[in-house]
């Protein structure tokens, strides 16, 4: 009778097994989550870096020829 009793007081194996399959899906979500995070600010970075090394002049550009070209002018209905 003892033997029953230590049994029956055992927690369940089944219960414990199940939450830390939950956690280990919830790592392995938030794991993926973090990395496409540090992929996308990687690629934001890069686009950054990117467009900055474009040359800009602080002079405004002006085009002697487009002065001197006609404009039409769209009709509006």
């Amino acid at each position: 009778m003892p033997t029953n009793l230590m049994r029956a007081s055992a927690p369940p194996v089944a219960a414990r097994s199940s939450a830390r399959n939950v956690n280990i899906v919830v790592i392995a979500l938030t794991a993926a989550l973090v990395a496409l995070q540090l992929v996308g600010l990687a690629i934001l970075e890069r686009s950054h870096a990117h467009a900055m090394q474009a040359p800009v002049s602080r002079e405004p550009v002006g085009c002697p020829e487009a002065a001197a070209a006609p404009v039409p002018e769209i009709p509006y209905d």
